[in-house]
C-alpha cells in the first residue's frame, strides 16, 4: 500500500478547494495495521477515519486515533432512528447469557452506575454494559494524533470537571475512589497563564459575509480599547462601549430583587434591544455569545442566567449574588456560589471514562492513578471477555428493554444482528428522549415526559496543525467568530499530567479547539434544537472540512498561515444530541421541581430503572454520576 492517500478520491478539488488544502495527501496513521487495516482501508483517507466493520477485539482496535467525523459516527444512530420511525427489527437471537445488571450506554453515567451496583451488591456481580458507539465514554470522547512522534490529546466532548455548584458526597466521593484529587490535580497540572506569559490574548474576527469586511482584532470581545475599530457603525460601537464598560444602571430606580425578576422574563436580546436600548447592528456582535453555554443564541436564553454566567451588561446594575433559574448560576466563574474547581484533563473528561473502565476493568487500562491513566492505551480486546464479571460491549445499538418476569431482557444491534440477553434489573443510561421507544409499554404521561427532553446539538472540531507559529506572530491564543461557522477556537490548553507534556515551541505540531452550535434564531430552544440537529445529520464530513480550512485561512492569514500546508489532521465530533437538557425560564412554566419533565420521566418502572445526565437536568459530569447513583439505588432489591 502507498504511503498517503488523497481526501477525495471522487471528487476533483476547484481551484479554490486546492488552495484550502483539500485533497492534501497526508501521511497515513500509525495505527492502521493488522486486522483494522483490511477492515478499514478501503472506507479510510487521511482525514476521515472509519472503524467499519472492525470489532473491539481486532488487532489495532483503538478509536481515539480515528479521524474524520466522530462523536455521533456513521453506524451508532441509523437503528435508533429506524426504531423512532417504526420500522420492525429482525427476530433477535438469544445469546444465552444471564446477568445480574444490564447498563444501556456506556457513558460516564452508565459506567458509573456499574460501579454503583457493585458497590451495593458485591464486586462478584455480574455487569454487561452496551454501548452504541464504537468507544466508551458517551459524550466524554477522547481525540487522539500522533504528530511528528508525539502524542497529543483533546476533548472530543465533554471540557472539565465543573459544576455551578460544588461537587456532592456522591460525585466527589467517586472521583476520589477513582483517584481524582482535584484541589492537587489542578494546582499541579492547569497552566492556565501560559499563552499570557508568552504575550497571546484573546481576539474577535469579524467576516465581510457579516460585517462586510475580515478583520482580526485583538483583545477579545468588547475590550475597549479595541471597540473603535469594529467595522460597525458609530452607534454600535459607542453602544458595546456602553455595555462592555459596565459603568451603567440599565434599570434605575428598581431594586436588585425587582431588576432579577424583569431579566428572569426576558431574553438577552430583548435586554440589549429594550432596556439598553442599542442599535440593531450590535447585535451581530453579541447574537452569538450564548452558543458555547446553552447551544442557542441569545435570543434564547435569559438575560438572568447571563448575568449568572458573567456576562456584559450587568456590572453597574449592583445586582445582589444569589441562584438563578438555571442550576444557580452566579457571577465570577461560579465562585460566589461555592461552585466546583475547574479540573481539565488533556483529553477532558474521557480520563473519567477512562478511569471508571479501570475500575470496573482492571486488565484493560494499564497502570494505577489518575496521572498514568491519561499516557495509557487501552486495550480493547479486554472489554468484552466471556469470562469477566464486567463486559463492555461497543457497538451495539439497544433497541429493546422489557420487564420479563423477575427479571428483564434487552434486545440490541450488532453488525446488522439482534441479540437478546437477560438480566435480573436493567440501567437505562442512555438519552432520555430515546427511552419510550426502548420501553413502549411505560406510561404514556412518563413517555411525554421522556419526549420533551431535547438535547442540545454542538460540533467540537479538533484540527492538527504543522506548528502555531500565525497564532504566535498575531499574539492570539483564542478567536471568537460571531459570523463563523465556528464560533470559536482556540490553542489547545496548556496541562500537564503525568508523562504527558502540553506543546510549548511555536514551531512543533499543536491542537485547535474548534466549537459550533447549529441553531436558528427566533424559534423556542428545543425548536432550535431540533432545527440544528437535522442540520448536523444532514452534513458531510468535506462541509466541516471545507469550512474549517476556509475560517482558519481567512482568520490567520495575517500570520502566514496556508491551511493546505499547516493542517495535518482534522476530527470533526458532531453531537446531533449533546448537552443534558436543563430548565429554560422562557419557555417553561414555572413550577416545583417534582412537576419537571426530568423528574417525571425518570420514575422506576419494574426492574428498569433510569440514569444519564438528562434525567438531572443539568449538563454536568456530577449530575450525570449522581443520576447513576439515584438509578442504582432505585433499583429493586
Amino acid at each position: 500500500m502507498s504511503a498517503s492517500l488523497t481526501s477525495h478520491e471522487n471528487m476533483k478539488p476547484s481551484v479554490s478547494d486546492r488552495r484550502l488544502g483539500l485533497g492534501a495527501r497526508i501521511p497515513r496513521r500509525d495505527f492502521l495495521q493488522g486486522m483494522l487495516v483490511g477492515a478499514a482501508a478501503s472506507l479510510c483517507t487521511p482525514l476521515r477515519m472509519s472503524l467499519a466493520a472492525a470489532t473491539q477485539d481486532a488487532a489495532g482496535y483503538y478509536p481515539p486515533l480515528l479521524t474524520g467525523l466522530r462523536g455521533s459516527h456513521p453506524g451508532s444512530f441509523e437503528a435508533a432512528h429506524a426504531l423512532r420511525d417504526g420500522q420492525i427489527m429482525s427476530a433477535a437471537r438469544d445469546t444465552g447469557e444471564n446477568y445480574d445488571l444490564i447498563v444501556v450506554g456506556g457513558g460516564i453515567s452508565g459506567l458509573a452506575a456499574a460501579h454503583f451496583f457493585r458497590a451495593r451488591y458485591g464486586a462478584s456481580s455480574r455487569i454487561l454494559i452496551l454501548e452504541n458507539h464504537d468507544d466508551f465514554g458517551g459524550h466524554a470522547k477522547r481525540n487522539e494524533f500522533s504528530l511528528d512522534g508525539r502524542t497529543q490529546l483533546l476533548n472530543g466532548g465533554t471540557l472539565s470537571i465543573e459544576s455551578p455548584r460544588p461537587y456532592g458526597a456522591v460525585a466527589d466521593g467517586l472521583l476520589r475512589t477513582l483517584g481524582i484529587d482535584v484541589d492537587a490535580l489542578v494546582k499541579e497540572t492547569q497552566h492556565n497563564n501560559f499563552y499570557a506569559k508568552r504575550g497571546l490574548t484573546d481576539a474577535v474576527f469579524f467576516d465581510r459575509e457579516t460585517f462586510g469586511v475580515d478583520r482580526l482584532e485583538r483583545g477579545g470581545r468588547g475590550h475597549l480599547a479595541s471597540i473603535s475599530h469594529y467595522p460597525l457603525g458609530e452607534k454600535a460601537r459607542a453602544d458595546i462601549h456602553r455595555i462592555e464598560s459596565g459603568q451603567e444602571d440599565f434599570m434605575p430606580g428598581l431594586s436588585s430583587a425587582q431588576k432579577k425578576d424583569r431579566l428572569s422574563r426576558m431574553s438577552y436580546r430583548d435586554f440589549l434591544v429594550t432596556v439598553v436600548k442599542v442599535d440593531p447592528e450590535t447585535l451581530k456582535l453579541y447574537q452569538c455569545m450564548t452558543h458555547g453555554w446553552w447551544g442557542v443564541g441569545i435570543d434564547a436564553v435569559s438575560a438572568l442566567d447571563c448575568w449568572g454566567t458573567d456576562f456584559s451588561g450587568f456590572k453597574g446594575m449592583h445586582l445582589a449574588h444569589g441562584a438563578t433559574p438555571r442550576m444557580g448560576f452566579t457571577p465570577a466563574g461560579f465562585a460566589d456560589t461555592g461552585g466546583s474547581e475547574d479540573l481539565h484533563f488533556p483529553d477532558g473528561n474521557a480520563t473519567v471514562a477512562r478511569l471508571l473502565v479501570r475500575d470496573l476493568l482492571p486488565g484493560a487500562v494499564p497502570g494505577g492513578t489518575a496521572r498514568d491513566v491519561v499516557s495509557a492505551r487501552v486495550d480493547y480486546a479486554k472489554l468484552d471477555v466471556a469470562d469477566s464479571l464486567v463486559r463492555l460491549r461497543l457497538n451495539s445499538i439497544a433497541v429493546r428493554a422489557a420487564n420479563v418476569g423477575e427479571g428483564t431482557e434487552v434486545t440490541y444491534l450488532q453488525g446488522g444482528n439482534a441479540y437478546r440477553v437477560s438480566a435480573r434489573r436493567c440501567v437505562l443510561a442512555c438519552w432520555n428522549m430515546m427511552i419510550p421507544y426502548l420501553v413502549p409499554e411505560l406510561p404514556e404521561v412518563q413517555k411525554a415526559a421522556l419526549h420533551e427532553l431535547v438535547k442540545t446539538p454542538l460540533v467540537y472540531s479538533s484540527v492538527a496543525l504543522r506548528n502555531w507559529q500565525a497564532f504566535d506572530m498575531l499574539k492570539i491564543r483564542a478567536v471568537y467568530a460571531p459570523g463563523g461557522y465556528h464560533t470559536n477556537f482556540n490553542l489547545n490548553w496548556k496541562v500537564d499530567v503525568g508523562d504527558y507534556r502540553s506543546i510549548e515551541d511555536p514551531s512543533q505540531p499543536i491542537l485547535v479547539h474548534m466549537s459550533r452550535t447549529p441553531c436558528q434564531p427566533g424559534l423556542s430552544e428545543h425548536e432550535q434544537n431540533k432545527a440544528g440537529r437535522a442540520e448536523l445529520l444532514a452534513t458531510p464530513f468535506e462541509t466541516f472540512e471545507r469550512n474549517i480550512r476556509d475560517q482558519l485561512a481567512r482568520s490567520l492569514s495575517g500570520g502566514g498561515f496556508d491551511p493546505a500546508r499547516d493542517i495535518r489532521a482534522i476530527t470533526v465530533n458532531r453531537w446531533p444530541h449533546g448537552y443534558a437538557p436543563e430548565y429554560n425560564p422562557l419557555f417553561e412554566p414555572e413550577g416545583p421541581e417534582s412537576s419537571r419533565p426530568h423528574v417525571i420521566g425518570r420514575a422506576p418502572f419494574g426492574n428498569i430503572t433510569i440514569a444519564n445526565s438528562d434525567s438531572g437536568g443539568g449538563a454536568y459530569t456530577d449530575v450525570a454520576i449522581e443520576q447513576a447513583y439515584r438509578a442504582v439505588q432505585e433499583l429493586k432489591s
